[in-house]
């Protein structure tokens, strides 16, 4: 509690002159350090990949994860996994997330498809704050940067266009 005090007396004006005041506020206000006098805790890429790209498809209005490369090597890598009694959905949970973690920060990158009408500028921004509040959330660590990019969009007309693929073909 002394911490806390001194931090909103007089030493508190120094980081705010910085402009510095988000990461030590988040990381000792939820008392979530990762590195303390018992012991140091290590968050792996992949969980925090994990985290991320499961807090992005809860965002109403992304279709889907990666671009189209990686869409189309996941579905191999799925339908390979599915065929052998894999688990198909241990890769497709990070797909189209690239995450950076350090000891305290982790900095995150995702590709993701719109859903045709959607304000993209408003999706990236959801997306934003979903990522960053899972992630620090649930390991503790500051997130510095959610960059998003987006591949694709999906139109109403690729489903359907999809579905008459698998009509027999126009010539024999």
């Amino acid at each position: 509690m002394t911490e806390v005090h001194n931090r909103e007396g007089t030493d508190s004006k120094v980081p705010e002159a910085r402009g510095d005041q988000r990461a030590p506020e988040r990381t000792r206000g939820q008392g979530r350090d990762l590195v303390t006098e018992q012991g140091r805790t290590e968050i792996a890429d992949h969980v925090v990949a994990k985290i991320a790209g499961m807090a992005a498809r809860e965002v109403r209005g992304v279709f889907a994860m990666g671009g189209g490369a990686a869409r189309a090597f996941g579905a191999v890598r799925d339908r390979i996994a599915s065929s052998t009694g894999g688990d198909s959905d241990a890769g497709s949970a990070s797909r189209g997330v690239s995450v950076e973690v350090g000891e305290r920060q982790a900095a995150v990158d995702i590709d993701l498809v719109v859903e045709y009408g959607a304000s993209i500028p408003d999706l990236a921004a959801a997306v934003r704050r979903n990522v960053v509040g899972a992630v620090e959330r649930m390991t503790g660590l500051e997130v510095t940067e959610v960059n998003v990019s987006v591949d694709d969009i999906h139109l109403p007309d690729d489903d359907k266009a999809s579905d008459s693929d698998d009509e027999a073909p126009r010539v024999q």
